[in-house]
């Protein structure tokens, strides 16, 4: 089967990049992008405040997750060789240079800002008009919502919620020496950044205008000293599986969350000791992760500053297309669906078919029956809207509401509600396994009988995250794939495993066996003389099963290039190991999301004879072990062109938003010279393509330039011989384990 390859055994060293670093690297790429100048300035300003959003959910969850494990007295290593307490240290060292690249980040958008006459200001440094509307403003629209407390044994330390953040003060009342600590939290309704002026250009922060104003609150008293905090509380939540009622204990796990403990503790760097210490003392995180910052608390909030009153500091307009084939049947999607498969490309291609889809399902008298699943979904969804109108005229509408989608579960909660008051049948899946599948089926009833279109995804039925986030989606009305998804959709209602699946691959029973057989398939090819080829696109690549299989590959001679945009557990261009596998990770204006597979079976990608798949799953033990995912074959000649030769070979060729990993865990931006070219660039400026047939090839990306791709390879390989020996290290579990 393998030949002469070389064993793929535990023992071989540097074999895997540890799962949470490499997010931090990740969101590091994420941070360089408010650093880059080609990107307009306010998109600048939403990276940095994506940037400190993702570090909040991760301490939130992985780090939460693993305080818990050392509280547990848990020493277990994980499959990259560190216990939980060398995580712990690693993370906190990378995520100072985080912290610290933050703040260098916002001096310099600061400076910025204000050559663009986009102002935040000190409350000393506004006019004499401004003062006054911003007095004006503080007694209207703060004051009224504000509750300073002091505390004693009479007024107990308050509450703060998650992210919650105010002010800390010491005082001391007229004629006395005893210091007395007060708060003021600062409610979630008060923007961080009050606009003053008539053109809304001057900001000035909540944290200074109390500054400001706080001794009116405390008049007995002199303010002796004053700091500002930010908390962090542990988000994760455990489902307990014998639960009678899934809903009320989701409801229970809700409000307990909010008085999770705090893992994270953030004050500015001139914080009197005391002050510090009270508020360590008060939340009870002594051993927790204390930050402090002569920056900005809270970065996350500097997304209000991105408004509509600069749109010229913004990218761009783009709108969206809707699918050409659907426009040619007059908006009708079941007819346009029904003479062929539409494969649609978002954001490029609208979400709005979507919606179309289900809508016009809702209205059609000859619809009787619709099946629809929901891990994510908008605050207003027109999605749920549908499906709500749909059972209201008598229709069999059967939503399945996954609970545990994380930070969604109030939003799904309050729409699983709404579909029941509907008369919709509402599901919430298992109670050990996520439904993290995207699919819809509408069943209607045509002179020929029952006739069933089906909506397959890699993105979630979410209106908003359409517009940023790259994915597929598949209109059908093939038979067989009805037939299968009528089978998962069981499933999942009756625990019935499906049996006999046509075409569809579905986790937990079967995807992870077709992923080892689809890697092996070309192993023997490759093995045999041949040609093997794979290429695969993912958001992460951590399960170690896989990875391993992937080495055997590359070991074999396949020639492997992924795709992946966040965590990569693989470490590619080792010696004897990986040397024939590429890893690239794009970050731009949208946010990569699709799952694409393809293998060569016995050419060169790509090619017409390809085994090409798109997928809701991420290489994940979770995605492939503990929930509902779909691999869906692609089969239709437009499809697979736009799939293979249009979307892979784009994001293959792409080198203005691409980084590449090196064998020591580093990414490396790749230099895009005179031959820019920029995929997210291609699909905005070209034509849908949807059903175009043979015209495909007039638009399509040119050819992949496997020269530029080799010269690429011996990019990486020469800046991984000068990067940072520290990243080596922070990246090697053995060199870890040496400190």
């Amino acid at each position: 089967m393998t030949g002469d390859i070389a064993p793929v055994n535990s023992e071989t060293e540097k074999r895997y990049f540890n799962r949470e670093l490499s997010w931090l690297f990740f969101n590091s790429r994420v941070l360089e992008e408010a650093q880059n100048p080609a990107v307009p300035l306010l998109e600048r300003v939403r990276f940095l405040s994506i940037s400190a959003s993702n570090l909040d959910e991760f301490y939130m969850v992985r780090v939460a997750g693993l305080r818990t494990q050392v509280l547990a007295g848990m020493s277990e290593p994980s499959f990259d060789g560190y216990t939980p307490e060398r995580q712990l240290k690693k993370i906190a060292k990378r995520v100072r240079k985080i912290k610290k690249a933050q703040a260098q980040c916002w001096t310099q958008l600061h400076k910025a800002l204000t050559k663009e006459k986009v102002n935040v200001l000190k409350v000393a440094e506004l006019s004499d008009d401004e003062r006054e509307e911003l007095a004006l403003y503080y007694a209207r629209s703060v004051l009224p919502l504000l509750t300073p407390m002091a505390v004693d044994p009479a007024h107990p330390f308050p509450h703060i919620p998650n992210l919650g953040f105010g002010m800390v003060l010491a005082l001391t009342r007229t004629g006395q020496k005893d210091t007395t600590y007060a708060l003021i939290p600062i409610p979630a309704h008060v923007p961080r950044f009050i606009a003053l002026g008539k053109k809304e250009r001057n900001f000035v922060l909540i944290e200074d205008v109390l500054e400001h104003f706080a001794p009116a609150l405390f008049p007995d008293f002199t303010v002796t000293g004053q700091g500002v905090f930010r908390v962090t509380r542990d988000s994760d939540i455990a489902v307990d599986e014998e639960a009678e009622d899934l809903v009320r204990h989701f409801e229970f796990l809700l409000k307990k969350r909010r008085r999770g403990r705090v893992i994270r503790l953030e004050v500015n760097a001139d914080i009197d000791a005391d002050l510090k210490d009270f508020l360590i003392e008060s939340f009870e995180c002594w051993d927790e992760d204390i930050h402090e910052s002569d920056a900005l608390l809270g970065m996350t909030d500097l997304s209000q500053l991105i408004g509509k009153q600069r749109t010229d500091l913004l990218f761009p307009p783009f709108q969206a297309r809707f699918p050409e084939r659907i426009r040619e049947y007059d908006g009708d999607c079941f007819a346009a669906i029904a003479a062929k498969d539409i494969l649609v490309h978002h954001p490029y291609e609208d979400f709005n078919v979507v919606v179309q889809f289900l809508e016009q399902a809702a209205l059609d008298p000859s619809v009787v029956a619709i099946k629809q699943t929901l891990y994510r979904t908008s605050d207003d969804s027109p999605i749920v809207k549908a499906l709500i109108e749909a059972a209201e005229r008598g229709k069999t509408v059967t939503a399945l509401v996954e609970l545990k989608a994380r930070f969604d579960e109030e939003t799904n909660l309050r729409w699983a509600r709404d579909l029941e008051r509907a008369g919709a049948h509402v599901v919430y899946g298992f109670i050990d396994y996520k439904t993290h599948a995207k699919v819809s089926i509408v069943v209607r009833r045509e002179h020929e009988g029952l006739k069933t279109y089906t909506h397959l995804g890699t993105g979630n039925y979410h209106a908003q995250n359409a517009k940023i986030y790259t994915d597929l989606a598949l209109f059908t009305a093939d038979p067989a794939m009805g037939r299968d998804v009528g089978k998962l959709f069981n499933y999942v209602t009756s625990y019935s495993q499906p049996r006999d699946l046509e075409k569809l691959i579905i986790a937990p029973m079967m995807l992870r066996k077709s992923l080892i057989e689809l890697i092996q398939a070309e192993i023997d090819i490759a093995s045999s003389g041949g040609q093997g080829a794979i290429w695969v696109k993912l958001n992460a690549l951590v399960d170690s099963k896989i990875i391993d299989k992937l080495y055997e590959a590359s070991q074999a001679g396949v020639q492997i290039d992924l795709i992946v945009r966040g965590i990569c557990c693989l470490r590619p261009g080792v010696e004897g190991l990986s040397e024939n596998i590429r890893v690239k990770s794009i970050i731009g204006r949208f946010l990569e999301h699709s799952r694409i597979a393809c293998f060569g079976n016995g050419k060169a990608l790509p090619n017409r004879n390809a085994k090409l798949y798109f997928s809701s799953a991420d290489w994940m033990p979770r995605n492939l072990n503990r929930r509902v995912e779909t691999l869906i074959p692609v089969e239709a000649t437009t499809v697979r062109n736009q799939i293979m030769d249009q979307i892979m070979v784009a994001n293959l060729n792409d080198n203005t938003n691409s980084w590449d990993l090196t064998p020591n865990g580093t990414y490396v931006r790749r230099q895009s010279d005179d031959k820019a070219f920029s995929a997210h660039d291609y699909f905005m400026q070209n034509p849908s393509l949807s059903g175009r047939g043979k015209s495909l090839r007039v638009s399509a990306p040119k050819a992949l330039d496997v020269a530029r791709r080799k010269e690429s390879k011996s990019t990486v390989e020469e800046s991984s011989k000068v990067i940072d020996k520290s990243s080596v290290r922070e990246n090697d579990p053995k060199a870890a384990n040496a400190n």
